[in-house]
C-alpha cells in the first residue's frame, strides 16, 4: 500500500492458484488512516480469499513509536466486515483472545478468530531485544509471561463464539498439538516456528514437516477412533492435568510460563 515497488513480493497466486490465501493488516491501522479502500486494495493486490486483521496492543505499547490508539477499533473492524465483501478473520499475535473479546468480535461480524495464545512467539521479548535503552528493556521483560495460554483461549473463544471459525495457534509444534487443539474446539491450527526453521534449509524440508504433521494428526485420530475431524472435535479423551506448569498451576488462566508447551495443561 505504501511502497508499490515491493507489492510484487507478496504475489503468490500465480504459483499456488488453489491455495487458501489471506491478506494481513494491523487492526490498529484502521485508526491511522487505513479504511475500506485500503483493505480492499490489499485483498485485490494478491488475489486473497479474505482479510486478516491482527490485534497487537502489547507489542505496540512496548515498541518505540508504537501505534497505541485502539479507541473505537472494534466499530471500525465491524465496518470492514460488513463492507469488504470477503471473510474477515481477527487474530491475536501471541497473547490469546478472551471470552468477552471473542463475543464482541462475533457480534461485530467477523467470520473467524485466530486466538494465537501464549506459548509460541513472544513479541514482548522481541521488543525487549530491540529496545535501545535500559528502561524500555526492563518494562518489556516484565511481560515475559503475559497472556492467555492457547488451550484456555481455545475453550473461551469456542464458548463465547460457538458458531464461528476458530483457528488455534500459539506454540503449536506438531500433529499431536494440532489434534489437541481440534479436540478442544478449534477448526484448524496454525504454526510458524517449525516451518520457518525448515524454510531456512529448503522448500523440500518445509514439505516434509507438513507431511509429518499430517501423519502425526492421523495417527492421533486412529488411536482414539476418530474417523474424521468432527469426531475428533467431540473427543471425550481430553483430561485436565492438575499440578504445575512452570511456576504457575494449570488453574491460572492469565499467564503461561512454559513457552514450548502451550497445550501442556491438557492431554
Amino acid at each position: 500500500i505504501e511502497d508499490l515497488q515491493v507489492a510484487h513480493t507478496y504475489e503468490v497466486r500465480d504459483i499456488a492458484p488453489d491455495i487458501l490465501l489471506f491478506a494481513n493488516l494491523g487492526a490498529v491501522q484502521l485508526n491511522y488512516g487505513y479504511g475500506l479502500a485500503q483493505c480492499r486494495r490489499v485483498v485485490e493486490m494478491i488475489g486473497a480469499d479474505g482479510l486478516i486483521l491482527h490485534l497487537n496492543p502489547l507489542q505496540e505499547a512496548l515498541q518505540e513509536g508504537g501505534e497505541t490508539n485502539f479507541a473505537g477499533v472494534l466499530e471500525r473492524i465491524s465496518n470492514i466486515c460488513h463492507g469488504i465483501g470477503v471473510p474477515v478473520i481477527v487474530k491475536e499475535v501471541g497473547y490469546g483472545i478472551s471470552g468477552d473479546i471473542a463475543r464482541q468480535l462475533a457480534e461485530a461480524g467477523v467470520a473467524g478468530i485466530d486466538i494465537a495464545g501464549a506459548g509460541g512467539t513472544n513479541w514482548s521479548e522481541m521488543e525487549r531485544h530491540r529496545a535501545n535503552s535500559r528502561g524500555p528493556e526492563l518494562t518489556a521483560s516484565a511481560f515475559r509471561s503475559w497472556g492467555i495460554p492457547t488451550a484456555e483461549s481455545i475453550q473461551m473463544t469456542r464458548r463465547y463464539a460457538p458458531g464461528h471459525l476458530l483457528i488455534a495457534s500459539g506454540g503449536i509444534r506438531n500433529g499431536v498439538d494440532v489434534a489437541k487443539a481440534i479436540a478442544l474446539g478449534a477448526d484448524a491450527a496454525g504454526m510458524a516456528m517449525p516451518l520457518l526453521k525448515a524454510a531456512n534449509d529448503s522448500a523440500d524440508d518445509v514439505t516434509a514437516i507438513l507431511e509429518q504433521v499430517v501423519d502425526e494428526l492421523m495417527v492421533c485420530m486412529f488411536c482414539i477412533g476418530a474417523s474424521n475431524i468432527n469426531t475428533l472435535k467431540d473427543s471425550p479423551f481430553l483430561r485436565k492435568r492438575f499440578g504445575h506448569v512452570g511456576r504457575v498451576t494449570t488453574a491460572a488462566p492469565s499467564v503461561v510460563t512454559s513457552p514450548s508447551s502451550a497445550l501442556e495443561p491438557l492431554i
